[in-house]
């Protein structure tokens, strides 16, 4: 097949599902009869029934890698099987051209009751390769995957990490022309997920890769292009530049409740972000940011600390400023604020949580007891015109050559 080849390409392609078993066994009964009387095509949503995937389309070449990104249940993983055959669509097609392998369930076409090994001559087989290809291939896998001294063993003994390394094992090493993947490889420890990540960056030069995952940093490493799912439908499709494509997924998910813990001594009373209140703020990379906390505070307490965190929205820690370590002061009174500048916001475009937290200051000018702590008591977007996504901050340097 030439380099530049089509191998993925789907028009249209739609899947209806129904909240109600007894309504779906009923539903599937009308629409078998309809069938045979030759009435086939797509049908319009009925009571109890709604949209799993609907209307979607791309195309997707060799060397190129496709993420499919949005919150749970907007409809990426049904996408995948109908990809792989798993199910049918209602509507549209699907054309596939040459080996697909695929990594969707955990476990997914393996035989419980066979060793590893022999799941290895099994999986290969079935996606067309011959036994004397697959010999060439099993030391790799069994190495690749790390489960020498279990690969003779039986694969329902496996723990949900094993089952993952050899199932990615042997779906990369095999190198079919299309690889899927789904959220499986959040199993496992970080080390094995950077092995598995450089493996289908590797991949992606020889075939075409369509992969599922939350995590924005490692789709925005490895992936071409971006769909950005929302109940079923595409939002946004972006090749390239992925930012616009990431930036509306963490408008999506990123909107996490308030939570707040401490004694109350000190409170935390209202916050300003660039003089404005209220929940929601946008900011703009590279810009100066200015943050008022007003508070309320008690005689018995003499001095005090405050703590800014930002998190990203998959609840990492990504920037923090803190009064202690700067080396200022905050004197405690019945009320009074205290007013942080920034002279540049490095966080890179996206949105971010803010935590703020007081802690006493006690006589060994240490942080002692927790005041105050509200978890996501704002919510920072940030916009610009760049975006790198590999990192969430950007640092200005001055250049010379």
């Amino acid at each position: 097949m030439k380099d530049n080849e089509v191998l993925v390409k789907v028009e249209g392609l739609s899947k209806k599902f129904c909240k109600d078993l007894k309504t779906s066994l009923w539903y599937g009964l009308k629409d078998l009869v309809s069938n045979i009387k030759g009435n086939k095509g797509e049908r319009k949503l009925r009571s109890k029934e709604f949209w799993a995937v609907k209307d979607i389309s791309f195309e997707l070449r060799r060397g190129e890698c496709l993420g499919l990104i949005g919150h749970n249940g907007a409809g990426k993983s049904t996408l995948l099987k109908i990809l792989n055959g798993l199910i049918n669509p209602d509507a549209g097609k699907v054309i596939m051209k040459g080996r697909v392998g695929a990594l969707i369930e955990l476990g997914a076409g393996f035989n419980p009751i066979l060793s590893g090994r022999e799941n290895i001559y099994n999986n290969g087989a079935v996606l067309g390769f011959t036994r004397k290809e697959i010999d060439d291939k099993v030391e790799d896998i069994i190495d690749f995957a790390e489960i020498r001294e279990f690969i003779d063993m039986p694969v329902q003994n496996y723990s949900s990490g094993m089952k993952v390394r050899l199932g990615f094992a042997v779906a990369a090493q095999m190198e079919p022309d299309v690889l899927i993947i789904d959220e499986v490889l959040a199993v496992g420890d970080v080390r094995f997920k950077t092995k598995c990540f450089n493996a289908i960056e590797e991949l992606t030069k020889k075939c075409a890769v369509i992969i599922v995952s939350h995590s924005m940093p490692q789709i925005a490493r490895i992936c071409t292009e971006l769909i950005l799912m929302n109940k079923g439908e595409i939002e946004v499709y972006e090749k390239q530049n992925l930012g616009p494509a990431i930036e509306g997924y963490y408008g999506i998910v990123g909107n996490n409740k308030t939570a707040e813990i401490g004694s109350g001594v000190v409170k935390i009373e209202n916050i300003l972000i660039n003089r404005q209140s209220g929940k929601t703020f946008e900011t703009n990379y590279n810009e100066p940011l200015s943050v008022i906390v007003q508070l309320s505070g008690n005689a018995n307490i003499e001095r005090v600390s405050i703590r800014l965190t930002f998190f990203d929205v998959e609840e990492k820690p990504v920037a923090q400023i803190s009064s202690k370590n700067d080396q200022f002061d905050i004197l405690s009174s019945d009320n009074f604020e205290v007013k942080i500048d920034l002279e540049h916001f490095f966080l890179n475009i996206g949105t971010y949580n803010l935590h703020l937290a007081v802690h006493e200051i006690n006589d060994l000018n240490k942080e002692g007891e927790v005041l105050h702590i509200i978890r996501s008591v704002a919510r920072i977007e940030v916009k610009g015109n760049s975006y790198y996504a590999h990192a969430p901050c950007l640092m200005k340097a001055e250049w010379s050559q």
